[in-house]
C-alpha cells in the first residue's frame, strides 16, 4: 500500500519548479527507489509528490566544449555506469556505483536521488565528493552551483532551496583529466548492503610517475555527511611514490574522520578499517595511474 495524496507529473524542469511553488509541502520523486520504499513502510504517508521522471532533459552524460564532464540527475545508475563518457574519463564512479543495490535498483535509481536523499552512505557521494564535484541547482530564483561538500548539512540533509532542483552534476576537467582512481566498499554482505564505510581515492602523479603531484580521498559513513581527508591529501601530496607515502596518507586519514557506533559496526572498527581502506585505494589508484610502488 502507498499512502500518498496526490502526483503531479511535471512536463519541463520549469514546470517542475511552478508545481513545486505551489505545493511547498510537496517532495520529488525521481525513480524512486528511496522514497516510495518510505512511503510503503508508512515513515512517509499522505505526500503530495511532484514526479520529474519522465524528463528526459535530465538525463544524460556529456562533456561540455570547456571539457566538463556533465552528469544529469535522471541518470540511472545502470547508464552511469553503462556511458563510455565514464568508462574513458570517470571509471571509479562506474566502480562505485556498480556495487550498489542489484540490477533491479540499478536500473531505476537514479543519480540525482542518491546525492538528494542527504544519506552519509550513498554509494556516489564519496567518489563525486574526492573528484571535486560542482551541483548546478535550479529553482525560482535561477540557477546556482554549489561544491557537493557544501550540498550536505547534516544527516539526511541537504542545501535544497524550497522549489528547487538539482539539474546536473558537473565536473571540471582539471578535476578529473589525468587523475585515476579507487572506491571501496566494506559492507557486511558483498551484495545488496548498505555501506558500513566507503572510501573513494583519486591520484595524480608527476610526469616520470615518481611523485604524487595531487591526491584525493573521501569517506561515507565516517560521520554524519560524506567527507573529504584534508590532512591525509595533505601528507601525500609531492610525496614520492612510495610505500611509505602510502602508510603515512592512510594514517593521516584517521585525522579527519568521526565515525559513530552502530548495529553495523562500531566506531573503533570504522576507525581502523578507514585506514586500511585509504591504504589499499591508494595503491590501486597509483597502479592505475601507471606508478610503482618502491
Amino acid at each position: 500500500m502507498f499512502d500518498f495524496e496526490v502526483l503531479y507529473e511535471a512536463r519541463s524542469v520549469s514546470n517542475a519548479i511552478e508545481l513545486l511553488c505551489q505545493h511547498p509541502k510537496a517532495k520529488i520523486i525521481a525513480g524512486g527507489s528511496d522514497l516510495l520504499i518510505k512511503i510503503r513502510e508508512g515513515k512517509e504517508t499522505g505526500l503530495e509528490l511532484v514526479s520529474i521522471f519522465t524528463l528526459d532533459e535530465l538525463r544524460g552524460v556529456s562533456i561540455k566544449e570547456d571539457g566538463t564532464l556533465c552528469i544529469l540527475p535522471l541518470t540511472s545508475f545502470s547508464n552511469v555506469i553503462k556511458s563510455p563518457v565514464i568508462q574513458e574519463n570517470f571509471g571509479v564512479l562506474a566502480q562505485a556505483l556498480s556495487q550498489a543495490g542489484g540490477p533491479q535498483i540499478r536500473n531505476i535509481a537514479t543519480i540525482g536521488g542518491n546525492i538528494c536523499n542527504g544519506v552519509t552512505s550513498a554509494d556516489s557521494a564519496s567518489t563525486l565528493l574526492a573528484w571535486d564535484a560542482r551541483l548546478e541547482l535550479t529553482g525560482p530564483s535561477g540557477v546556482r552551483l554549489l561544491h557537493i561538500e557544501d550540498f550536505y548539512l547534516g544527516a539526511g540533509k541537504v542545501d535544497l532551496k524550497p522549489a528547487e532542483i538539482l539539474t546536473a552534476i558537473l565536473i571540471k576537467k582539471e578535476s578529473y583529466s589525468g587523475y585515476f582512481g579507487h572506491f571501496i566498499k566494506y559492507s557486511m554482505r558483498r551484495a545488496m548492503d548498505i555501506a558500513t564505510i566507503g572510501c573513494s581515492v583519486n591520484v595524480k602523479l608527476s610526469e616520470d610517475k615518481k611523485a604524487i603531484s595531487d591526491a584525493r580521498i573521501a569517506f561515507g559513513v565516517t560521520g554524519p555527511v560524506p567527507r573529504r581527508a584534508p590532512t591525509a591529501e595533505a601528507a601525500a601530496r609531492g610525496k614520492a611514490v612510495s610505500l611509505e607515502t602510502v602508510e603515512e596518507f592512510a594514517a593521516a586519514a584517521q585525522a579527519d574522520i568521526n565515525p559513530r557506533t552502530s548495529w553495523r559496526a562500531t566506531r573503533e572498527f570504522r576507525t581502523h578499517i578507514a585506514k586500511e581502506m585509504a591504504k589499499w585505494a591508494l595503491i590501486e589508484s597509483i597502479k592505475l595511474a601507471g606508478g610503482e610502488l618502491q
